[in-house]
C-alpha cells in the first residue's frame, strides 16, 4: 500500500495549487458579495473555467478519461490531494468541472449511458456547458434505505411516466442545470426482489410537470446552487431516457455514491486544514489577560489534537481510496463508509475548536468557519447518515467473525476447569 505520488501527480498538485492561490482566492471576496446580491454564478467564474480547462485542469476524477474527452483523468489516490485542495474554496470546484453532484452524474453516464444519451447529457458535462443534479432522497420515507423510495417511474407505450416528491436535490437550482438523474420505483410488485425493483431516467429541467418547489436552507443557509425540493407529476419522458436498464437502479445508486462519498471526505480535509491555519494564526497574533492566545496549555492541546486528527483521517482516505483503485466500489465498500463516519466527525471537531479561539467572530461570514461547520455537520447526514456507515462496518467485522468461529478463545487465559 504506497501513498507516494509521481512526477506527474505531484506537478499537477503545483499546478492547482498555483491557479488557486493566483486566480482563484483573489476573486473569494468577490464571489460571495456576487452570491448575496443574486447574482450567481458571477460572470468570471466562466473566464476562470475557461481557463483551468485550456491548462488541462480539468476532469480529475474520472480515472477513465477517454483520447477525445477533454480532462485529466486520475486515480482515485492521485484526486485525493487535489480534491483537498480545491476543498480550501469550496465554490473552486466548478472551476476544475469537479463540483458534485455532476462528478457522480458524469461516472454514472459514463458507465450506463446509450450513445445518443452520451452525445445529448455527458458530452456538455465533460465540456463544462452544463450542470445536473441527482434525485434520490425523499421526503416522506426514511431515504436511507433507499429501497424505501416511492417515486415511481411507470413504462407508458414509448414513454416513462414519474411521479413523486424529491428533496435536498444539490444544483436543481444552479441556472446551467439541464437534467435530474431520476431514482424511482419501475416494478410495482412488492413481491419482488427489494434491490430489483428501482430504476433510473434521465429527465430535463424544463418537462412539464416538473416543479422546483422551494431551495431548502440547511442550518438557515441558503445555496445558491440549491439543495432543492421537486415535485415530479405526470411528468412524461421518452423511453430511451431510461438510465441502464429496468430494475438496475438500485445498484447503479450504489455505484456512484461511493466515490462520490469519497470526494466529500478529501474535501473535508483541506477545508479542516484551512481551519488549523486560521486558529494557528489567531493564536499567535491575539492577545487575552496579557498573554497570547497560543501561550495557553487548552489552545496548544486544541492545535495539537487537529493535527493528529487530520493526519490520521488523511491516511485513511487515501486508504480508502487505494482500496477503490485496487478493488472497485464493492471491495472499498466498509472503508469508505469508515472514512465517511471520521471525515464529517474530524470536521466539526475541529471547526468547533476553530470557532472557539476566534471567539464571536467564528460565528458571522468574515471568516469561512461558520460556513465549514455548517458543512461538516450536515456530512453526517448527505449521502448516508453516520449510523448508516458505522452499521456496515460493523457488519463487515461480524462476517470476519463468523468466517473465523472461536479464533478469538486463544486468548482467553482461564485456569481449566476441574
Amino acid at each position: 500500500m504506497d501513498f507516494s505520488h509521481s512526477e506527474r501527480s505531484l506537478e499537477l498538485q503545483r499546478r492547482v495549487a498555483d491557479l488557486i492561490d493566483r486566480w482563484v482566492l483573489p476573486c473569494n471576496a468577490q464571489w460571495h458579495r456576487a452570491v448575496a446580491a443574486g447574482d450567481y454564478p458571477p460572470p468570471f467564474l466562466a473566464e476562470l473555467k475557461e481557463y483551468a480547462k485550456s491548462e488541462n485542469l480539468w476532469n480529475f476524477f474520472l480515472p477513465t478519461l477517454g483520447e477525445d474527452e477533454p480532462g485529466t483523468g486520475l486515480s482515485h489516490v492521485e484526486y485525493a490531494p487535489i480534491a483537498e485542495l480545491m476543498g480550501r474554496v469550496p465554490w473552486s470546484a466548478e472551476v476544475f468541472n469537479c463540483s458534485a453532484p455532476d462528478t457522480g452524474n458524469m461516472e454514472l453516464l459514463k458507465l450506463f449511458a446509450t450513445p445518443a444519451q452520451y452525445e445529448r447529457w455527458l458530452r456538455p458535462l465533460l465540456e463544462g456547458e452544463i450542470r445536473s443534479a441527482f434525485a434520490m432522497s425523499e421526503p416522506d420515507v426514511a431515504s436511507s434505505d433507499a429501497t424505501n423510495i416511492r417515486t415511481t417511474i411507470v413504462r407508458d407505450g414509448d414513454d416513462y411516466v414519474v411521479n413523486g416528491r424529491k428533496w435536498f436535490i444539490t444544483g436543481a437550482a444552479h441556472p446551467a442545470c439541464r437534467f435530474v438523474i431520476v431514482l424511482g420505483v419501475s416494478n410495482p410488485d412488492e413481491g419482488a426482489p427489494r434491490l430489483s425493483r428501482h430504476s433510473m431516467v434521465i429527465v430535463p429541467m424544463d418537462a412539464p410537470g416538473l416543479s422546483v418547489v422551494r431551495n431548502i436552507p440547511v442550518l438557515d443557509h441558503v445555496a445558491p446552487e440549491g439543495h432543492c425540493e421537486l415535485v415530479f407529476r405526470q411528468v412524461r419522458v421518452p423511453a430511451d431516457h431510461l438510465l441502464g436498464a429496468e430494475g438496475e437502479g438500485f445498484a447503479m445508486a450504489q455505484a456512484r455514491l461511493g466515490p462520490g462519498r469519497i470526494h466529500h471526505c478529501m474535501r473535508t480535509i483541506g477545508q479542516c486544514e484551512v481551519a488549523l491555519e486560521l486558529m494557528c494564526d489567531r493564536a499567535l497574533e491575539r492577545r487575552a489577560f496579557g498573554h497570547y492566545l497560543h501561550s495557553y496549555a487548552n489552545v496548544q492541546q486544541w492545535i495539537a489534537e487537529s493535527r493528529l486528527e487530520i493526519d490520521q483521517a488523511r491516511l485513511l482516505v487515501l486508504r480508502a481510496a487505494w482500496k477503490l483503485d485496487a478493488e472497485g466500489v464493492k471491495g472499498a465498500r466498509a472503508d469508505v463508509a469508515g472514512i465517511k463516519v471520521v471525515a464529517a466527525r474530524l470536521q466539526t471537531r475541529v471547526l468547533d475548536r476553530a470557532i472557539q479561539l476566534f471567539g464571536a467572530m467564528g460565528l458571522t461570514p468574515d471568516t469561512p468557519l461558520a460556513e465549514f461547520f455548517r458543512w461538516g455537520r450536515a456530512l453526517r447526514l448527505l449521502d448516508g447518515p453516520d449510523e448508516v456507515h458505522l452499521r456496515t462496518v460493523a457488519r463487515m467485522e461480524l462476517d470476519r467473525a463468523r468466517e473465523n468461529p472461536g479464533r478469538s478463545s486463544a486468548f482467553f487465559t482461564m485456569p481449566e476447569r476441574l
